[in-house]
C-alpha cells in the first residue's frame, strides 16, 4: 500500500534529502547538492516571501520510496497572469503507483490553491535545478542540475503529462584549428562599442564580486525575462546564491563586459566543476570533502558554463564574440580540459548557434512537463 504524506518534522526532513542518495548509491553520474542546502531549503530558503511551497515523501510497505515538491511562484504568476505550479525535486522508485500517488498530491495541493495547471521539473527561478533528464543517462551530471535514471520520463508521461519544452546540453572541447580572426573581431568589437572586460588584478575575490554582483544580477533579469519559466531573483534570493557559490568561484572565470561607467551589459558565468568532488561523501561538506573541493576550484578538468547574457541594446553588435574567445582562451591555457553548457533552450537558436567554434558534442536533454490540472479536468 502506497500511502503519502507531507514533510512535517526534522526526521521528514532527513528522509527527504537523503532519498535522492539511497536511490543513486550505486549511480556514479549521480551529482549530489550540498546536503546544507537542501537542508535550507527544506526549513529556512527558497524565497517563501514570494512564493508557497510543499514536501511530500511517499512510502511503501514502511519504507520512503518516493518525494516531490510542489511551488507556486507567486511573482511569476502576477507577471504573466497565469495560475501555474511547478513540481521539483521528484525522485521514485520504479513504481507508477507511486509516482502517481506523489504527483496526485501535488495536484491537489495546487488545486486547493486555485491553480489551473502544473509544470516541471522547474524550481523557484531559473537558476535552480530544472528539466527532467530523458537522453544522456550515460553521462555524468554537473553539480548544476540533477540527474535521474532512464524510467522517469515514463513514470511523469504515465501521470498524464506532456512536454512543454526541452533543453540540449554540450560538451565543449578546443577546436583542432585556431579562429585567429574571430579572436581580432572581439577585440575590435569591444573597442567600437567603448566596452572593456572586467579587471580582475589587485583585487580580491570577494571585492570583484561585490564590485559587479549588482550589475550581474540587473543584467540577468533583463537578458532573461521573456524566457521560458524565468522570474526576477529576489535580493534573498540573490544573496543566498552569492554565499552558496562564493567557494567555488574563481574571479578568471568570470566574464563581466562594463561600459565606461562600469554598467554590465554582458557577462559569462563560469564555475570550476566539483561533481567529482562531492559524489564520495553524498554532498556534506565533510574536511575530505572540502581539500577534493578546493583543488577542483584551484586545478579544474572540467568547466561548467552556468549562464551567459548580453544586454537587448549590445546583442546585435557581436558582443557573443568576446564570450566565445574568453571560453576558447580558457581551453587554449588548459585552465580547464572541456567545458558543460548545462542547459539551452531548444528555441535559443542563437546561443547554441556559438557552439559551431567548438570541438562539440550534445551528450543531453532535458524536458519541462505540463499537466492542466483544472477540477473537472
Amino acid at each position: 500500500m502506497i500511502t503519502v504524506r507531507q514533510v512535517s518534522s526534522k526526521k521528514d526532513i532527513k528522509k527527504f534529502i537523503e532519498l535522492p542518495l539511497e536511490l543513486y548509491r550505486n549511480c556514479p553520474q549521480f551529482t549530489p547538492p550540498l546536503y546544507s542546502d537542501e537542508k535550507k531549503l527544506l526549513t529556512t530558503g527558497g524565497d517563501r516571501k514570494i512564493s508557497e511551497s510543499v514536501f511530500f515523501l511517499a512510502e511503501k510497505d514502511g519504507k520512503v520510496v518516493g518525494r516531490i515538491q510542489g511551488i507556486i511562484q507567486k511573482q511569476y504568476n502576477e507577471l504573466h497572469g497565469e495560475r501555474h505550479a511547478r513540481f521539483t525535486r521528484f525522485d521514485s522508485i520504479d513504481d507508477t503507483e507511486v509516482s502517481q500517488a506523489l504527483f496526485g498530491a501535488v495536484e491537489d495541493w495546487a488545486r486547493n490553491h486555485e491553480m489551473t495547471s502544473l509544470h516541471g521539473p522547474l524550481g523557484y527561478n531559473d537558476l535552480d535545478r530544472e528539466g527532467l533528464l530523458i537522453e544522456g543517462f550515460g553521462e555524468d551530471s554537473t553539480f548544476e542540475e540533477q540527474y535521474n535514471f532512464d524510467y522517469y520520463p515514463a513514470l511523469v508521461e504515465d501521470s498524464g503529462f506532456q512536454k512543454e519544452i526541452d533543453w540540449l546540453e554540450f560538451e565543449l572541447r578546443e577546436p583542432p584549428v585556431r579562429n585567429d580572426m574571430l579572436f581580432r573581431v572581439s577585440d575590435r568589437i569591444l573597442s567600437m562599442n567603448k566596452l572593456h572586460i572586467a579587471k580582475t588584478d589587485g583585487i580580491s575575490k570577494k571585492q570583484y564580486i561585490d564590485q559587479y554582483k549588482d550589475g550581474f544580477f540587473e543584467c540577468l533579469d533583463e537578458c532573461y525575462s521573456k524566457l521560458y519559466g524565468t522570474v526576477p531573483i529576489s535580493k534573498e534570493a540573490q544573496d543566498e546564491l552569492v554565499s552558496q557559490f562564493m567557494l567555488i568561484v574563481k574571479k578568471e572565470f568570470l566574464i563581466f563586459i562594463c561600459d565606461e561607467n562600469e554598467r554590465v551589459v554582458a557577462f559569462g558565468l563560469c564555475f570550476p566543476s566539483i561533481a567529482e568532488a562531492v559524489k564520495k561523501s553524498g554532498g556534506k561538506m565533510t574536511l575530505p570533502t572540502l581539500i577534493r573541493i578546493l583543488r577542483a576550484v584551484n586545478k579544474p578538468e572540467i568547466m561548467d558554463l552556468a549562464l551567459i547574457a548580453v544586454r537587448p541594446e549590445y546583442q546585435n553588435v557581436g558582443i557573443n564574440a568576446v564570450m566565445i574567445t574568453g571560453i576558447l582562451h580558457l581551453l587554449e591555457t588548459k585552465m580547464a580540459n572541456k567545458c558543460e553548457t548545462n542547459l539551452n533552450l531548444e528555441t535559443n537558436v542563437q546561443v547554441i548557434s556559438q557552439w559551431k567554434h567548438f570541438d562539440k558534442r550534445q551528450h543531453k536533454r532535458r524536458r519541462s512537463y505540463v499537466k492542466n490540472i483544472e477540477k473537472g479536468e
